[in-house]
């Protein structure tokens, strides 16, 4: 028994190896090419690229570890069924549940170190990869800057381009700057030009911009206002064919790492659980003032209990008031109800957008913890899935497994929206995927056991059959008579 385990793993290990690596290199590539322009030509070293690759491997293992797990078990169990090695085990009197026993307990070993990959590696590469890109920037201010947008990561200045070009992308097309926004006056210095090129000096702490063909307009304001006259202000304008601007972009130096520190993916399932705990607790104070606020405007809040005598009083209010009185409390219930209303309608959001962001960090602590044990689920599928079709090889296992991936990444990230919006609970949305797939792969795994195929296609078949037959027999009557 122990050559059969031996040689059940290896059949396993050898395609799961170099499916991880393969899957693990094009995800890489995917996401480097996605990042291409933001390093390549920008004088980054060759050292710093292979570390800005080391922290995107890391970002996409736990992702590349299901899809092998998938693939490699539809290949190594297909293998086996298409050269009758399974059909002579089970000859031997050996159940597929006992023949894959190794493979499980290697499975529970993968989850658990995907577990622990999502909880540490995972968030440090994260943070690691973005405050890498933050200190290309530094490095590199131009990279900051992106065509059809303002860009305010510079303080004081608002700038917009329409298009980025040249070899090193530092010539601009249509350019618009607001600047001097730090003393808080807003579109009162105001650059326009036609283009414009970004030069930078390395080490230095300016960067120098240089404007052709362009206007600038300018509003000399007093620092103190009469706003109960209207007067006109006193403005400057000018026209340049030439214009260099030294922009001080040591700000961009002070950015602290802490801001962008409690994005969810940074995050270890400790911290998220802190962070959802935090954000509740204000949560429900904000809910709680919000219903007391509500309570004490209907008047609810302040009624209290006296000796006056009620008994005189009838049952239906508006029996105790006479017309006038009757459309005095009309007019009031409805201007009440309105005021209310209008409250309750940007109470809503307000409270939806609280709750979104709670549902945020409750949302990834359970996805994360249904992701390390998706390498035991689409084991489970595969494994009998392999055995079923009896296909070994890159082909029909390939593209088998990519459907089977596509539809649980699918599903989870359906739920994970789901439970982001408030339209279903945390829990339900992180573990959505593995609900609906564990159930297939327990069938699959049935079917697997009992030599039967994905779906028996004689069920389908035979209700048509029967009733052709029928129609016919009735016809041949028919004819007879």
């Amino acid at each position: 028994m122990k050559i059969l385990n031996r040689y059940i793993l290896k059949s396993f290990l050898v395609p799961f190896l170099a499916t991880f690596f393969i899957i693990l290199f094009v995800l890489v590539m995917q996401v480097l090419w996605l990042q291409f322009d933001r390093i390549a030509g920008k004088g980054i070293g060759i050292g710093h690229i292979f570390q800005f690759l080391g922290y995107i491997a890391q970002m996409q293992v736990p992702l590349a570890l299901p899809i092998a797990i998938l693939l490699s078990s539809i290949m190594a169990l297909g293998t086996m069924s298409e050269n009758y090695e399974f059909a002579a085990i089970k000859s031997a009197g050996i159940s597929l549940q006992r023949f894959i026993r190794p493979l499980i307990l290697l499975m529970v070993l993968l989850s658990a170190l995907n577990f622990l990959f999502l909880n540490y590696a995972f968030p440090r590469a994260v943070f690691k990869f973005k405050n890498m890109l933050n200190e290309i920037k530094k490095t590199q201010p131009a990279l900051a800057l992106m065509p059809g947008t303002f860009n305010s990561e510079i303080p004081g200045y608002s700038i917009k381009f329409s298009e980025k070009y040249g070899k090193d992308e530092n010539l601009l097309k249509d350019v618009l700057i607001y600047y001097d926004l730090d003393n808080y006056q807003a579109n009162v210095k105001v650059i326009t030009a036609e283009t414009g090129e970004i030069t930078t000096e390395e080490g230095s702490r300016y960067m120098t911009l240089t404007l052709n063909n362009g206007h600038h307009y300018e509003e000399i304001y007093e620092k103190k206002r009469n706003y109960g006259k209207k007067q006109k202000m006193q403005s400057t304008k000018a026209n340049f064919d030439e214009y260099i601007i030294n922009i001080d972009v040591s700000g961009l130096n002070n950015t602290d790492t802490k801001e962008y520190k409690h994005d969810r993916e940074m995050l270890s399932l400790k911290q998220l659980s802190y962070y959802s705990d935090s954000l509740k607790i204000p949560y429900d104070d904000f809910v709680a003032a919000k219903a007391k606020s509500f309570l004490i405007r209907a008047g609810i809040g302040t009624t209290k209990k006296d000796s006056t005598d009620y008994s005189t009083i009838k049952p239906i209010v508006l029996d105790n008031f006479d017309d006038e009185g009757k459309k005095l409390v009309f007019n009031t219930a409805v201007d009440l109800i309105k005021s209310s209303l209008a409250d309750i309608r940007g109470f809503s959001s307000v409270l939806k957008n609280k709750k979104r962001f709670i549902n945020v960090y409750n949302t990834e602590y359970h996805r994360r913890l249904a992701f390390s044990l998706a390498s035991l689920v689409l084991f489970f599928i595969g494994a009998p899935l392999g055995s079923i079709i009896r296909k070994g090889g890159f082909g029909f296992p390939m593209i088998m497994a990519i459907t089977i991936f596509v539809i649980y990444f699918f599903i989870s990230t359906f739920g994970k929206k789901m439970a982001e919006s408030g339209a279903i609970t945390a829990v339900l949305g992180g573990w959505l995927a593995t609900i609906i797939l564990f159930p297939l792969g327990l069938i699959l795994m049935t079917r697997a056991t009992k030599d039967k195929g994905i779906f028996n296609i004689d069920t389908f078949i035979q209700p048509i059959t029967k009733l052709f037959k029928k129609n016919n027999s009735k016809e041949k009557k028919t004819i007879l008579k």
